[in-house]
């Protein structure tokens, strides 16, 4: 029998389209402000956050199409629920949607109000998420002809943004400040942790899969296959956005010396090469961006809870999560980033952790154990990297743990066991 297969043109847009679902707030504030504390050492930054921004992303969508469209059916009921339910909590009402408005009131109001203050944000954030919970309980032909249009501008600016850097005589790099200073490449590795990417790759994975069902592609092997391609090339677009604007941010010591955040950068930058006009535009395509990415977190947060719990409602969800994330986004932008580094240092080995053993479970005699056991010993280190990145005293695992990195021996440790264990001859 013959099986379904897309276009070329349809399988360039199904790789655009899981580009344009991981091109959001955090990946336009995070690169520049990078490069501008790593200074001299921006290569080895770059590296580091090339691997957990773009190179981990990847790979859990490998594991996604490797796990028929999960990296958590070989875990226990509760705990794939629980570990789920925590992604979606991170990725939506926590971190990531709050963040979006914050981004957006940093490059579409700052630049243009000399009076920004906490009530200006207060109120341009409640606007926002006022608006964003109205498209996620009415959602209709406005969102989509928006998205429509917006991913193929978004490109565009990015690609005249990434062209005139390459031309951009900025300052010469300083010397590495913060944790850059004392290891750029681990560094890196965490900063590209706050992207969120690797996180929110579990439920695009699912989602794509969803997209190619309706495509009447059926066939699993057809599936991650294309699942394949779509990760590909969404990596390579977001290469493609870090790389100048870590350069950007390298060259930003005058430009923007004071910069708390990778936004005051960016609009510092535009506002310098392009003048008003360009600022005017980076403005209304950023916003835009960020409000059709708060609507599609706060409808998948909502969808998830509502379909997972029977009890709770689509639409009281909506609301409650756009009125969560309105308060949460006014602790402020460089606050917000730094409450959720914590978070992300405890979950992201947990994540990691699952990606390793569903990509490598075929080596394993059983899968299942090697799931639940490298799970919890993820699990467990991420935790102690989580509380000494809140502060905690934990001297008592004092080497990796250092540079939030002690999860990895450990759990290589384990994998590694586990691969050693040989299937049973058949009888």
């Amino acid at each position: 029998m013959q099986q379904n297969q897309l276009s070329l043109a349809d399988t360039l847009g199904l790789g655009f389209m899981t580009f344009a679902f991981f091109l959001g707030a955090g990946n336009l504030i995070f690169p520049p402000l990078a490069g501008l504390m790593s200074g001299e050492a921006m290569p080895m930054a770059m590296m580091g956050f090339m691997l957990t921004a773009v190179g981990l992303p990847l790979l859990t969508l490998f594991a996604v199409a490797k796990g028929n469209g999960t990296i958590m059916s070989l875990l226990p009921p509760v705990v794939a629920i629980t570990v789920t339910a925590a992604i979606f909590i991170i990725i939506g009402p926590a971190f990531a949607a709050p963040r979006t408005s914050l981004v957006a009131y940093e490059i579409g109001y700052k630049p243009f109000f000399a009076d920004a203050n906490a009530t200006s944000q207060a109120l341009y954030t409640g606007a926002f998420f006022v608006v964003a919970m109205v498209l996620s309980l009415y959602p209709g032909r406005l969102l989509d002809t928006v998205g429509k249009i917006l991913t193929p501008v978004m490109i565009i600016l990015l690609m005249i943004l990434s062209t005139s850097v390459m031309f951009y005589d900025g300052a010469d790099a300083l010397p590495a400040s913060g944790n850059f200073a004392e290891g750029a490449f681990v560094a890196g590795v965490l900063e590209g942790y706050n992207t969120m990417d690797a996180l929110a790759s579990v439920v695009f994975g699912a989602l794509i899969i969803d997209v190619l069902r309706k495509k009447q592609i059926t066939d699993l092997n057809q599936q991650n296959r294309y699942l394949v391609i779509a990760a590909v090339i969404a990596a390579i677009g977001l290469a493609g956005v870090y790389l100048p604007l870590f350069v950007l941010g390298s060259q930003a010591a005058e430009l923007a010396p004071n910069a708390e955040n990778g936004g005051q950068i960016l609009s510092a930058y535009v506002s310098s090469a392009f003048g008003g006009p360009g600022l005017v535009m980076l403005a209304a395509v950023v916003t835009l961006a960020c409000l059709t990415t708060a609507v599609g977190l706060i409808s998948a947060c909502s969808d998830f809870f509502s379909e997972t719990f029977k009890r709770l409602e689509y639409k009281p969800l909506v609301v409650l999560f756009s009125v969560v994330c309105a308060v949460i986004a006014n602790v402020g932008l460089t606050q917000l980033i730094a409450i959720s580094v914590p978070i992300l240092v405890s979950v992201y080995p947990v994540a990691v952790a699952l990606v390793i053993v569903t990509l490598l479970r075929d080596r394993f005699a059983d899968p299942v154990t090697a799931h639940r056991v490298v799970f919890a010993f993820a699990l467990c280190y991420g935790l102690i990297d989580g509380m000494k990145a809140a502060g905690l005293d934990m001297s008592f695992v004092q080497r990796l743990s250092d540079v939030s990195m002690g999860w990895v021996i450990p759990t290589a440790i384990v994998v590694f066991v586990f691969t050693l264990l040989k299937q049973k001859p058949q009888s």
